[in-house]
């Protein structure tokens, strides 16, 4: 209490009885995979298609994580962190990265130069030349020369400035250059022209490197591989298109996919807030698939769904459809869903944006057999587009078979978990808990408004009990503080089934 010394008017802020819990998000996506260039140590969060080919370039040939992040934004994902593998590793060669420093300031970053992909292997593809010099006698005076070699080529931009328009480096540079591309640096607008200066860089290897399992696993100390999203509390699905890549390559073989995927599955269980979209191998049929899932792999998890067939899409870099694993674009229907109709609906009979078809179409006798196994159909409707046709998660246990009841209970501890921490250090006594009560209450009753809980009243979704019963005294002595809680999840009407029953001539067809 504040001590009054002398007279006057005083004016105390009282904390209100309860504090409102806010829903976390639950749509930003992990991608795991390869890249044209990039960041490799930690993942990346990027927002959109532009951020992400700016970053990592566009599609390269052996790798589908482009293609995965494009559908991701174009099914209505908004936020995904990208973590890069497969980058040579530093063995003394210059960097694939370099910047040209400013004239007026040679200490600032003038344009920051990254080397494309050349060759097949890791370290085939040499070295690149920048070289920035005067312009010819005659050119504007605040222009320069810019000569790019590699590759046995020689690329010679000139004259060239910093001011916008058709004669600006980086419109130059970017639209035309077979080796490299330029990005703005940290010198301000009047000191952007570069210094005269001759830099070395490394080309980027391609995608056609050695991979391995624990490329894909990764270390959460160093931030690699879906290991270092550990450290990213806000991701809610993960997914590894580029594992399937790398398997058709040859480089990881059926073992290693298993191994690969109970790892992702590991992570998203010891994580406990986010959930596996696991692609299949390439190529399977129904029963192949079936046998994959059931025999072969085996999953039995609460945190991981499968999707089958593969997708047909277009192309950009071959110009021809081809067919891409489904992982990124589901993720994608998975976020639209959540900002439509909310996580408690289940992600299922949406229309798969971007594609042109499926790798299989499937009978409903096979779709039959895929759905009690856990395998969630892609199927192509005449009319209708192509859709997502099942919600099941890997699990065994009945009371968690559907993705929206996990990612739902997800959501709940999470927002829980994070709007719950001002009780930390709070004496552990009987106002607290229902100062705690209340402001649960509070948010399951906003849940259940939402339609995210099964009941005609509150009373009937939900319950909040924090008591003497919950806290005993050997508990309150232990210094924990113990609230259960209990939902009534709504399940999705998965079998809708219509009777029909014939009436005999003349009875009266009102039902009583």
């Amino acid at each position: 209490m504040p001590t009054y010394l002398s007279p006057g008017v005083y004016i105390e802020e009282a904390e209100a009885g309860s504090r409102p819990i806010e829903g976390v998000g639950t749509a930003v996506a992990a991608f795991v995979g390869l890249a044209e260039r990039g960041p490799t140590n930690e993942p990346t969060l990027v927002s959109n298609w532009g951020q992400f080919t700016a970053t990592f370039g566009e599609p390269v040939e052996g790798s589908y994580l482009a293609h995965a992040v494009y559908g991701f934004f174009l099914n209505g994902g908004g936020r995904a962190y990208v973590v890069r593998i497969g980058a040579a590793a530093d063995d003394g060669r210059p960097a694939s990265r370099a910047d040209l420093p400013a004239a007026a300031d040679p200490a600032a970053v003038a344009y920051q130069a990254t080397a494309l992909q050349q060759g097949g292997a890791d370290h085939d593809a040499g070295e690149i030349t920048i070289e920035v010099t005067d312009p010819p006698e005659g050119s504007p005076e605040d222009s320069f020369r810019v000569v790019i070699r590699g590759a046995g080529r020689e690329e010679v931009f000139e004259p060239v400035t910093t001011r916008r328009g058709r004669a600006n480096v980086i419109s130059q540079v970017n639209a035309t250059s077979t080796l490299l591309r330029l990005a703005e640096g940290t010198a301000q607008l009047t000191d952007r022209r570069p210094a005269n200066t001759t830099l070395t860089l490394a080309a980027q290897p391609s995608a056609e490197i050695e991979l391995r399992p624990r490329d894909y696993i990764g270390d959460a100390a160093e931030r690699t591989g879906f290991g270092g999203l550990a450290a990213v509390d806000d991701v809610t699905m993960v997914c590894v298109p580029d594992l399937m890549a790398a398997h058709q390559a040859g480089k990881i073989d059926r073992d290693g996919v298993k191994a690969v995927q109970a790892g992702v599955i590991a992570h998203c269980e010891l994580m406990g807030n986010r959930m596996a979209i696991l692609d299949p191998l390439p190529g399977l049929g129904p029963q192949q698939v079936r046998d994959w899932r059931m025999t072969e792999t085996g999953h039995d998890s609460r945190f991981a769904a499968l999707y089958w067939p593969w997708l047909k899409v277009f192309d950009p870099v071959s110009g021809s459809p081809r067919l891409i694993p489904p992982s990124g674009h589901v993720a994608g229907v998975w976020a639209r869903n959540d900002a439509t109709r909310g996580v408690h609906k289940a992600p299922a009979n949406e229309i798969i944006r971007g594609t042109i078809g499926v790798a299989t179409v499937i009978t409903r006798g096979e779709h039959d057999m895929l759905n009690p196994a856990g395998v969630n159909c892609i199927r192509a409707f005449p009319g209708r587009g192509t859709r997502i046709w099942g919600a099941r998660t890997l699990s065994s246990d009945p009371a968690w078979r559907y993705v929206n009841v996990r990612r739902l209970y997800n959501y709940v501890e999470s927002s829980l978990m994070t709007g719950t921490q001002w009780v930390v250090f709070e004496p552990n006594d009987k106002d607290l808990w229902q100062r705690l009560i209340r402001t649960i209450r509070s948010f399951l009753y906003r849940v259940w408004q939402d339609g995210g809980l099964f009941g005609e009243t509150a009373e009937q979704a939900f319950y909040v009990k924090c008591d003497d019963e919950t806290n005993p005294s050997e508990v309150i002595e232990a210094g924990q503080l113990v609230c259960e809680i209990g939902l009534a999840v709504v399940k999705p009407a998965e079998f809708v089934v219509f009777r029909l029953a014939q009436l005999p001539t003349g009875t009266s067809a009102v039902s009583e």
